[in-house]
């Protein structure tokens, strides 16, 4: 496949896949006669991978290390599947984080929204008992 077929299929810009065979993360492609790159159509899956890795936020430095570990052969796979179980702990992590953070604006967004429930209890009430919404009362001093 050349280049603009891997494009298409991967999502991948062309600078990008040239970039990731100059730095060591996709295998040089062959060429065909003209001195095109030809692509195995194998390489999808190697791309959709390291997307993967990217989108949990390895660093480019570590994919390339699992790239040059997997470029060694079967006698590295011990090697990789620590690498990737320290990066899934460290997504785990952020995902944690993550579900935290979601608690705390889902409970401020509630609290947004109670605040809306509230003005309108207000504006209900007669005139004589509204005070206007800044006034608030001194606490006793002792």
């Amino acid at each position: 496949m050349k280049i603009g077929q891997l494009v298409e299929r991967s999502g991948l810009t062309a600078h990008t896949i040239r970039y990731y065979e100059r730095i060591g993360l996709l295998p040089y492609a062959d060429r065909d006669q003209s001195g095109q790159r030809d692509y195995d159509a194998s390489i999808l899956s190697w791309i959709e991978f390291l997307g993967r890795l990217k989108a949990t936020g390895m660093p480019i430095r570590e994919m390339l290390h699992y790239a040059a570990l997997r470029d060694q052969g079967p006698a590295t796979e011990a090697a990789r599947r620590e690498l990737l179980e320290r990066h899934r702990e460290q997504v785990r992590a952020q995902l944690a984080e993550l579900s935290e953070s979601l608690l705390v604006l889902d409970a401020k967004i509630a609290g947004y929204a109670g605040i809306s429930k509230r003005m309108k209890d207000y504006d209900a009430l007669p005139e004589r008992r509204k005070r206007p919404a800044t006034v608030r009362r001194a606490a006793a001093r002792w």
